[in-house]
């Protein structure tokens, strides 16, 4: 169970005076260090529906951002990212007086342009690709093979690139050529090239440590002509990851994303819209705990390790 002391040291807001806040999302809190670099807090803030849960998770800032610091250091000879320091040690001497809220869960970086794209990668079909496909037999543009059946492996991953939405709104699943006629023909192969490789890099290694993906979105932006990997990466966040060991076809699977608290709350008497119901104390160490056995399970390193 999480312990009282734990929902103490939550961060669901930072307040930090000596920079400028430039954006403050469903997760991170982003700060302006100079023309060039940013500061990314990532909370214990808790969305689904693309909803802010009133609660938080403990530590779920820590672990999504040690995930993403992971993936990045082993994809760092397939794609370069944004990162310019991990430790607050390195950090300006500004962001002294805040060092035991940021460690752990903040990071320096170059500032870059976004991609005006979700680069999501399907391995799998469920969610909204198999509501798609039971409708049409297609998922974004791809056409399937007939008689799939829910959370069934397709034979090859397919990139099905999204929109991205205000706070508070849906991304929009978008075809392959839409996405070309945003980001030019040639950046668009790119990405999908890239998402691909990324996608089944790190698709077998967590399948060697007992994890499924599903499926994921990556982020990329530019600076000048340079793509950088940016945001975060194959965490529970912005991942489906379902435990190898129980992967059944046919019907939805257990989880070690967040799709446990979607589950609860499509449950609950509510409309997916604000405010959101209140989430029990069972639910919030639950959803944690699925947290902390991804962050182990992928890293082989314990939770312990990552606070």
């Amino acid at each position: 169970m999480i312990r009282a002391e734990d929902l103490m040291k939550s961060v669901t807001q930072t307040t930090i005076t000596s920079y400028p806040l430039l954006n403050r999302g469903k997760v991170r809190d982003i700060y302006t260090i100079d023309p060039k670099t940013l500061l990314i807090v990532t909370t214990d803030r808790m969305s689904a529906f693309d909803v802010i849960m009133n609660e938080a998770i403990p530590y779920k800032g820590v672990i999504l951002n040690q995930i993403t610091l992971f993936w990045m250091d082993k994809f760092k000879d397939l794609v370069p990212n944004h990162l310019l320091a991990t430790e607050v040690a390195d950090f300006p001497k500004a962001l002294a007086p805040w060092k035991e809220e940021l460690e752990g869960r903040a990071v320096l970086v170059r500032k870059a342009e976004p991609l005006p794209i979700e680069c999501i990668v399907r391995g799998y079909i469920t969610g909204s690709g198999w509501k798609a496909y039971q409708q049409t037999g297609t998922c974004c543009g791809h056409t399937l093979p007939p008689s799939l059946v829910e959370s069934q492996k397709l034979d090859h991953p397919i990139f099905t690139p999204s929109t991205k939405a205000q706070l508070g709104e849906h991304d929009e699943n978008i075809t392959r050529a839409q996405a070309a006629a945003l980001l030019g023909e040639d950046k668009a192969k790119q990405v999908e090239k890239l998402s691909l490789t990324l996608y089944t890099a790190g698709r077998d290694h967590a399948e060697q440590r007992g994890i499924l993906v599903a499926d994921t979105k990556f982020e990329f932006g530019r600076i000048g002509d340079e793509l950088l990997l940016i945001d975060e990466v194959l965490t529970p966040d912005s991942s489906r990851f379902w435990p190898k060991e129980h992967y059944t076809p046919g019907k939805g699977q257990p989880s070690f994303d967040k799709q446990y608290l979607r589950d609860w709350l499509s449950a609950q008497p509510w409309n997916k819209q604000p405010p959101p119901p209140p989430l029990p104390e069972d639910v919030i160490a639950k959803t944690a705990q699925k947290y902390r056995e991804a962050y182990s399970i992928l890293t082989g390193k314990s939770f312990e390790d990552a606070v």
